[in-house]
């Protein structure tokens, strides 16, 4: 297989006398990655070990910038102009300033992936540094492996939280720390929610009280039931009647839990560039985690509105985040961006001490939610959680997998094992053809967020 010309100039160019060979594959500790960055000054590669976090709070600290991840439609006309579909670390390409992290300069060989037809080449390390030898050196990354997560340890996360937040508050909030942990109290219509959900008399007229009883969760019902999400036959003209005769009681019990506690906190304006919006990512896992849950064995099978609702809320600690820490919520957004392979977990323990996982969990105790909910929250992450309620973490784990498989951008994904199917006794061709046809589906999905956002 042959270079591309515009790579073959880059290399010849500017470094003659550089040995490289092409090659299918790739060795993963050996390759690299580029990273454009821009600011009010200018742009900016970035060059790093692929599996490096990038610390760009560091970075900018060195330089004196504010340098950011590049807009997703800018990125995509440099791309463009250079013709190819993925831009390797060769800072000639663009021909902007170039910052390379230390940790690459002691590779004896580094390879470089072109997005071309699988193919990449290799170099000697030797020859990367006399290509790049204008560049600026900095020490800007962190080596993931060495950030420990605290994945499985539930009772350190309440330190875990309280240590955080000393760390990034003011005097006058850590003196009010113990009572509050400065957490809002859970919304009123979310209390008679969960007391339906134990109350074992519980009717439908209940809830269509508690329903009706907030003007825009009562519009908001009406209008899930009348979408084409749910094809339902007729007119919708009550909640009554989108209750019974539509969406059922369990479903609009946790919708209307989902969205109570969404518009329990302000959702922030920042978000990480090209990541979904906190609605449709709540919709997607929900409905990931209510197919995946009945396709489980009857004997086994976790209760489909606990494993909605858990899908619903996953992410919440997102906008607990964005409340508890705001000065630091933009650099965790900026770090997601750079860092769009490493988990988020990762990152807002490496900036915060704490995850977004931990911190919903906590909330989630606190407002004595469902136990089953609070802890498919807490142990997403880990799919070899063994503790109570480890299904309903695995299928949050799983519904995230099989998402991101298929483009639905949750952040960082990874493969789903044949392992995690066993454990929950799933047939894994059928859930495959399960999740290409809600992946089909995508307009209704957006659609029925689209409706959350409006509610919210």
């Amino acid at each position: 297989m042959e270079l591309p010309v515009v790579v073959q100039q880059a290399l010849g160019e500017n470094a003659p006398g550089v040995s490289f060979r092409s090659v299918s594959q790739t060795d993963p500790g050996q390759l690299l990655r580029m990273v454009l960055l821009n600011d009010s000054v200018g742009n900016l590669q970035a060059i790093c070990r692929r599996n490096d976090l990038i610390d760009l709070d560091a970075l900018n600290k060195q330089l004196g910038r504010d340098l950011r991840m590049m807009q997703r439609r800018e990125q995509v006309r440099v791309r463009q102009k250079s013709g190819l579909q993925e831009l390797p670390a060769l800072p000639s390409l663009t021909g902007w300033p170039t910052v390379v992290d230390r940790r690459v300069d002691t590779l004896e060989a580094v390879a470089l992936e072109l997005g071309e037809q699988n193919l990449g080449l290799v170099m000697p390390g030797e020859d990367f540094r006399r290509l790049t030898g204008k560049a600026d050196r900095r020490d800007f990354t962190v080596d993931p492996g060495e950030i420990i997560v605290n994945l499985d340890n539930h009772s350190a996360d309440r330190d875990e939280l309280h240590s955080a937040i000393k760390k990034f508050t003011g005097l006058r909030i850590r003196q009010r720390l113990e009572d509050t942990l400065e957490l809002p109290p859970l919304p009123e219509t979310a209390q008679r929610i969960i007391q339906l959900r134990v109350n074992p008399n519980a009717v439908m007229g209940d809830l269509v009280d508690v329903v009706e009883s907030d003007p825009s969760l009562a519009a908001q019902v009406v209008s899930w039931a009348s979408s084409s999400f749910y094809a339902a036959a007729g007119q919708v003209s009550s909640v009554h009647d989108a209750v019974s005769r539509v969406l059922g009681f369990d479903l609009v019990m946790n919708l209307a839990m989902g969205l109570a506690l969404g518009r329990a906190l302000k959702h922030p304006k920042d978000h990480p560039d090209g990541y979904v919006d906190y609605w449709q990512q709540a919709i997607w896992q929900a409905q990931a985690a209510g197919i995946l849950a009945s396709m489980m064995p009857r004997g086994r099978r976790p209760v489909f509105g606990l494993a909605y609702l858990a899908g619903l809320l996953h992410n919440f600690g997102y906008l607990v985040l964005a409340q508890v820490f705001p000065p630091h919520f933009r650099l965790v957004c900026r770090s997601l961006e750079v860092n769009p392979d490493t988990d988020s977990s990762v990152i807002e323990h490496y900036l915060l001490g704490i995850t977004r996982e931990q911190i919903a969990a906590q909330l989630m105790e606190n407002w004595g939610m469902p136990d089953e909910v609070s802890l498919a929250i807490r142990f997403q992450k880990n799919p070899i959680y063994e503790g109570p309620h480890n299904d309903y973490a695995r299928l949050l784990w799983l519904g995230r997998q099989l998402l991101t498989e298929r483009g639905v951008a949750l952040g960082a994904g990874g493969a789903s094992t044949a392992a995690v199917y066993d454990e929950l006794g799933l047939d894994r061709e059928a859930v495959q053809k399960q999740f290409d046809e809600l992946v089909r589906r995508k307009d209704s999905i957006m659609a029925m967020a689209g409706m959350m956002n409006q509610g919210a």
